[in-house]
């Protein structure tokens, strides 16, 4: 290296220093605590840590209540994950076109993304309420929509969808506006216009933007916490329906102090999640296409 390369080396170490200090204070550290402690159990008056080896992960495996809300999370996912890539992406679609107060309804869209999710709760449990909410009054029933098992996570994947319509809209609006119009000139030549020129040049040129919504909406899905935890009531029998994988290292970790126990919750969490990914990125070469 000259004496150039190696003073823009030395900078670009400096520069960049802060960041990795702060990945490796705040990542990195708490993520090898965890693992360790995930082989502990926590000492008396939750004070230090006792080595018990495979203990929690032995208990873990045989717990039912573990595996109900790991499938309560992948359910979430399962629901939410189609709708938050179909309709942004329908939305996408019609507000990159030259039309009146497109910048308002970009607007309107986004408006979700910058309220605070505990106030945005608060108003979804006022409308879901049974008694006076806005839902059961405009459509004139009287639906328990956060009391019944059977549609409460139905009323949870509706907040987290409406609540991610804004970001991935805006991110499909980037992928779109960076596609050529030559594309859709020559196809419309062809006579390829409409919903087959969406089938054949959208969506093959978007879809690296797609692959990232998908593999960030589902990591996020699965680390699910906030929206059954401020919306539902932890005394409701719909409860058990809702309660999510993360929900259950909470509980464990924070109110019941079982720290060890958490933590192998965790880690356990983190493998599935670790599987999946994978499983996307060896997808991505057979239906993500770069020009």
């Amino acid at each position: 290296m000259t004496r150039r390369q190696k003073s823009q080396a030395f900078w670009g170490i400096v520069f960049i220093m802060p960041t990795i200090i702060g990945l490796l204070i705040l990542n990195y550290y708490p993520m090898i605590q965890v693992a360790y402690q995930s082989f502990c159990k926590t000492g008396d008056f939750g004070i230090g840590n006792v080595w018990i080896g495979l203990k929690n992960y032995t208990k873990l495996f045989h717990d039912p209540e573990v595996f109900k809300c790991l499938w309560n999370s992948i359910r979430y996912s399962l629901l939410s994950i189609p709708l938050t890539l179909i309709i942004p992406l329908v939305l996408a679609v019609f507000l990159n076109r030259k039309m009146k107060f497109r910048s308002v309804y970009r607007m309107i869209f986004f408006l979700p993304m910058v309220c605070a999710p505990a106030a945005i709760a608060m108003v979804w449990k006022w409308m879901y309420n049974q008694d006076y909410g806005l839902l059961n009054h405009l459509l004139n029933v009287k639906i328990n929509w956060i009391t019944n098992p059977k549609i409460a996570m139905l009323s949870v994947v509706i907040v987290g969808v409406w609540g991610a319509l804004g970001n991935n809209m805006i991110l499909f609006l980037g992928g779109l506006q960076d596609i050529p119009k030559d594309y859709y000139e020559a196809a419309q030549m062809d006579g390829c216009t409409g919903i087959r020129a969406f089938r054949y040049i959208t969506v093959p040129l978007l879809s690296p933007m797609i692959f990232f919504v998908l593999q960030t909406g589902l990591i996020g899905a699965l680390q699910l916490f906030d929206l059954p935890f401020m919306i539902m009531d932890q005394t409701s029998r719909a409860w058990p329906s809702v309660k999510t994988i993360t929900y259950l290292f909470y509980e464990y970790a924070f109110e019941q102090s079982n720290r060890g126990y958490g933590a192998a919750i965790v880690i356990f969490t983190m493998g599935i999640i670790g599987i999946l990914t994978i499983i996307l990125q060896k997808s991505e070469k057979k239906w993500v296409f770069y020009e």
